[in-house]
């Protein structure tokens, strides 16, 4: 339970306490009591740090380290959270197995490091690389915890019916909408759904459908960046959230970077990925611009189409680095999100927008991703929005993909950073 509570950082139920550590003791809240007493004698002069109310029971971690946070090669060799298995309790090993499957990935990222490292001895660089493959091949296979999603709706000011939904139960994070997002479909994306699962582990996560995409309407009168904003403020606004981080990719950073502007008590923390802060109609020479205008005159004709051609241009300039089944997923996936129709309308309302006189009016801590070799946003974007937004940090990510796989590293790193920036 200390290691629970330790993990957690934040207050836990008395009761989901109760449903994790004791198998249906005559007294279940007694036998909780008695544990958080054990630990206060384990914590010494320290036993301030474990704070209880009749609801709520939470630990302060600010005064400890974590292995995993100072890892080196051989620690890195070593068994996660080892002698801590409660094998009849099935909800803690759930959790348990979880925890360790967050460990793993970050393991894995360590010694495949470790094993280019000409630092090391040879025979020792063969170890690392052994164990952070096997520890990849395992990250394939291992089930990801079930959360419980369900899709509510709000009204935009226009009348629009936004989709929306909440999973996890930790401190709140606002994703804004991106286009090509189903709600339903993005848990079992080949390509953002780890993003989707991950994020909901950690924190209570906020997510909605672009209006005219996935299960917001379709038909709208108004598909604008003005209104893809006030969409936006609509979800925030029917959940009461005052204050919180915000996560934008793709377009969505110039969503994300808009709203921060007009509302900067309210946003605590900024997050973008692959984001640009203004559309190539106002930056593209000739030849860019005859490219692209060819891209959107190839969804006009072909969105949604399963044909070699299309997968190609299109889908291909997404995730370069996608297997055939990924990109027969995605092309599937665009048919069930939006109309060729709508898609065209996006594709021409991104090559406008331009929100670069607002990057010097932020002042909100903020953390930009984006990929080296991105072939949709380049990555002179990422180094605008770095330059120009006061104080913000650029993590550049080692793929190609704009969107970024389940299963390649770069996803680990980017919900790692996260994690540890909101924190």
């Amino acid at each position: 339970m200390f290691i629970f509570l330790l993990l957690s950082s934040k207050p836990v139920r008395r009761e989901r306490l109760c449903e994790l550590f004791f198998d249906i003791p005559d007294d279940p809240r007694a036998a909780l009591r008695w544990s958080l007493s054990k630990i206060r004698v384990m914590l010494g002069e320290e036993a301030a740090l474990l704070s209880a109310d009749r609801e709520r029971v939470s630990l302060d971690s600010s005064g400890f380290q974590f292995d995993i946070d100072h890892l080196d090669a051989l620690l890195a060799l070593e068994l996660p959270l080892p002698g801590i298995d409660l094998p009849a309790l099935d909800e803690y090993s759930l959790w348990l197995a979880s925890e360790r499957a967050a460990i793993d990935r970050k393991r894995a990222r360590y010694l495949d490091e470790a094993s280019r490292n000409k630092a090391y001895p040879e025979a020792d660089r063969r170890r690392f690389a052994a164990m952070a493959l096997d520890l990849a091949e395992d990250a394939d296979v291992r089930p990801t915890p079930a959360i419980d999603q369900a899709i509510h709706y709000c009204f935009a000011p226009d009348g629009a019916r936004i989709a929306y939904a909440v999973t996890g139960a930790g401190p709140p994070l606002v994703k804004t909408a991106n286009w090509l997002n189903h709600l339903e479909l993005d848990w079992g994306s080949p390509l953002w759904g780890r993003m989707v699962g991950g994020l909901s582990e950690e924190f209570r996560l906020v997510r909605y459908d672009e209006r005219a995409n996935g299960l917001s309407d379709w038909d709208v009168k108004d598909l604008s960046f003005e209104a893809m904003v006030t969409d936006l403020e609509a979800v925030v606004d029917t959940l009461g959230l005052e204050r919180f981080p915000l996560f934008g990719l793709s377009q969505g950073a110039a969503v994300s970077i808009e709203y921060a502007a007009r509302h900067p008590h309210r946003v605590s923390h900024l997050i973008l990925l692959g984001g640009y802060s203004s559309g190539w109609r106002h930056w593209a020479d000739a030849e860019e611009a005859s490219e692209r205008e060819a891209v959107i005159t190839l969804v006009k004709n072909g969105w949604g189409k399963d044909t070699p051609l299309y997968r190609q241009i299109f889908s291909e300039s997404f995730t370069p680095s996608a297997t055939s089944e990924e990109l027969e997923w995605f092309n599937n996936f665009q048919r069930q999100t939006v109309s060729p129709a709508n898609a065209v309308a996006f594709l021409e309302i991104f090559s406008r927008i331009d929100v670069r006189h607002r990057l010097s009016e932020l002042n909100v801590p903020t953390l930009i991703f984006h990929a080296r070799g991105d072939k949709r946003v380049g990555m002179e974007q990422a180094i605008e929005l770095a330059s120009n937004i006061k104080g913000a940090s650029l993590v550049t990510l080692d793929t190609d993909n704009h969107i970024l796989r389940a299963r390649e590293p770069a996803m680990e790193v980017v919900l790692d950073r996260i994690r540890d920036f909101v924190r």
